[in-house]
């Protein structure tokens, strides 16, 4: 089931440096979210957040509440594991496992998670996640070939549907198309048009247009300079953020004013 996610007094810290603070937000649960903003803005520091992958990095950590269907993840005694199978990830470059087969690939993650499957459910499982990420048709008859022997375009849309089989209820997705070209783009894109049924998506995305195509709504970060903190200026209906936003900065932004 897609959820929604409330973010409360968000600061997110590397070491003692404040790199995103106070992001107060609701992401709406069987939607696209876009995040937009200039470089360094916090973005992706943020999106990462949402699955406790930022504190992965050496002295990293975020003070502030997110919580998931009334479940604070960073509440004491949550397992980091466990929030990031109900949050799965997909990375600006797409990362499938070398030496794994494309159908390996796809059951990585549930494997990782200790899920004992069936021969049988192995194989409904890996049908439904790269049916899920609009690829059965294109591999199924060479699902015992390395994944990395598909192009760019398709290992991304195998990335998606190895994120789909743990089940998630919410996929972040960070620039996920921004080492594809613009045929394999479409696809992601139309991929994440319908996988909304299913899954709460929040998307860090460069592209404008492409937020502007594929989002319902779209949060706009900035920075005021260099060592100063993201913030999070304004999110609305996507239409409305691209047409009249509220705040200046957010105008100047999509009109190339700055940025």
């Amino acid at each position: 089931m897609a959820q929604a996610i409330n973010v409360e007094d968000l600061n997110i810290f590397y070491g003692d440096f404040l790199a995103v603070e106070d992001v107060t937000v609701t992401l709406q649960p069987r939607s696209v979210t876009a995040l937009i903003g200039p470089s360094g803005c916090g973005k992706s520091t943020f999106l990462r957040t949402l699955n406790r992958m930022h504190e992965v990095i050496p002295g990293a950590y975020a003070q502030g509440k997110v919580e998931i269907e009334g479940q604070d993840i960073y509440a004491p005694g949550v397992d980091p594991v466990n929030v990031r199978r109900r949050v799965g990830m997909v990375f600006q470059k797409p990362n499938p496992f070398p030496t794994m087969s494309i159908r390996d690939n796809v059951l990585a993650g549930v494997k990782l998670n200790n899920k004992r499957l069936s021969r049988s459910s192995a194989d409904e499982l890996v049908e439904s996640s790269l049916r899920g990420a609009n690829l059965w048709e294109e591999v199924k008859d060479r699902l015992d070939k390395p994944g990395m022997g598909l192009s760019g375009g398709q290992q991304q849309r195998l990335c998606i549907a190895r994120a789909i089989a743990v089940k998630p209820e919410v996929i972040l997705m960070d620039e996920p198309c921004s080492a594809l070209d613009p045929i394999s783009t479409l696809a992601i894109e139309d991929l994440i048009h319908e996988m909304k049924q299913d899954f709460t998506i929040v998307i860090v995305t460069h592209n404008m247009q492409q937020a502007s195509r594929v989002s319902d709504r779209t949060g706009f970060f900035t920075i005021s300079g260099t060592g100063k903190p993201g913030h999070l200026i304004e999110i609305d209906e996507t239409e409305k953020m691209f047409t009249n936003p509220t705040e200046k900065q957010t105008e100047d932004y999509i009109s190339g004013r700055f940025g």
